[in-house]
């Protein structure tokens, strides 16, 4: 079994929120990918973009609030 590591995970209201912040970070090279949203997660669309900590700490000043709607971190 793989063992288990923390990541964030960003959720969003709306897909065409999802499908436009997965633009965005594609084109900016930010790192992550859009996942379905984690069963102990429970808003918006259901889907999520998840990176790692360490990246999350060098974009989130970059990134604006508004194009998301939670962030949390979780173990997968």
């Amino acid at each position: 079994m793989r063992a288990k590591r923390p990541y964030i995970v960003l959720s969003f209201r709306a897909t065409v929120d999802a499908m436009a912040w997965e633009k965005h970070c594609l084109a900016e090279h930010i790192p992550g990918r859009l996942i379905p949203l984690p069963r102990e997660l429970s808003a918006g669309c259901g889907l999520a973009w998840r990176m790692l900590p360490e990246d999350w700490q060098c974009w989130r000043e970059r990134f604006d609030p508004a194009a998301y709607d939670a962030v949390a971190q979780v173990e997968q």
